[in-house]
């Protein structure tokens, strides 16, 4: 492990506030020697910033016309307000195992911007949604710093994990343009966090995501095999990192993303919390100027997909087995 060098030049301090970052100058980020590109930057939020994320990911970004796992069972009236449908069952929900779950926790995946199709493994002009600004801002700033300016964050998978939960090995390279960086963010429980190589028999090697953790795969890192093998209760030992008790400032900068959270959606999402880890993977899948090809005939018989051992559906709650 060694320390990266970051773009501090590239993102003002007001930037990095608005996106709800200390500034750059304060960041602390490492590299892996064998995995050029990988950077690791242990948690840059600023206090209470945590939490906007969290909600957005359980409250607004599940909204329609995002698309989620649970299309693919529900009618969409059914789906249309998880939240409205799931906060007063999580916030009165105890420790039984054999209370029923809510909407929210049987949420495995949400797509943003280009959505991802896992059956093709491809994405597509027709299948496109606005993507969150807030998001996007939080992302160009990550990447900027990191020395990707001018990255647009046009694909977004959320992954929604609980302590059965699991990633299969991996690896990310259906979007056109694999010059721009990968970005992850990590969000309450902690977890195992496995990165191979080029070829998916590579030995991996293994380091904790904690939350608040943000990791970029870039160069040759970016089409590297990964995967997330376990979710942990957070090491500290309390429900809830500690990083996620710390109240948001009542002062936040001009034109700041951030938004207050009221006490009331933030004991829905706390309590969602302590049993869940949240994943954002933000994407650029085009290039400047890049148009996808022609999708003609792609679905013709005997044209299967390329093969590119993309196996995010494995994060549909598969439950860990000891082996």
């Amino acid at each position: 492990v060694f320390r990266s060098q970051l773009s501090v030049s590239s993102v003002s301090d007001q930037d990095a506030y608005r996106a709800g970052l200390q500034p750059v100058s304060q960041w602390k980020a490492y590299g892996l020697t064998g995995y050029p590109g990988f950077i690791f930057i242990p948690n840059p939020f600023l206090p209470g910033c945590q939490r906007h994320w969290v909600k957005q990911c359980l409250k607004l970004y599940t909204q329609k016309p995002n698309v989620c796992n649970l299309d693919l069972h529900m009618a969409p009236e059914e789906t249309i307000d998880l939240w409205g449908q799931s906060k007063e069952q999580l916030r009165r929900k105890g420790s039984g195992k054999k209370e029923p779950r809510s909407l929210l926790e049987k949420l495995r995946w949400v797509t943003l911007g280009y959505h991802y199709n896992w059956d093709t493994k491809k994405y597509s002009a027709s299948h496109h949604t606005p993507f969150p600004l807030d998001l996007a801002f939080l992302s160009e700033q990550v990447a900027a710093a990191c020395g990707f300016r001018g990255f647009q964050a046009q694909a977004g998978i959320l992954n929604y994990y609980h302590f059965d939960s699991s990633l299969g090995i991996h690896v990310d390279e259906s979007e056109l343009d694999h010059s721009r960086p990968l970005l992850s963010f990590s969000f309450g429980q902690s977890s195992i966090f496995l990165l191979g190589g080029l070829k998916r028999e590579e030995a991996p090697t293994a380091m904790f995501m904690h939350s608040g953790d943000i990791m970029v795969m870039s160069g040759f890192s970016r089409l590297l095999y990964h995967a997330v093998p376990r979710v942990l209760p957070n090491p500290e030992g309390t429900a809830l990192p500690s990083c996620l008790d710390q109240a948001l400032s009542s002062d936040l900068p001009v034109g700041s993303v951030i938004e207050h959270s009221s006490e009331e959606d933030w004991q829905v999402c706390a309590k969602y919390l302590q049993s869940s880890r949240i994943n954002i993977t933000i994407r650029q899948v085009l290039s400047e100027g890049q148009k996808f090809p022609e999708e003609s005939g792609t679905n013709a018989k005997g044209q299967a997909p390329p093969e590119d051992s993309h196996h995010q559906e494995n994060s549909r709650a598969k439950r860990h087995k000891p082996n």
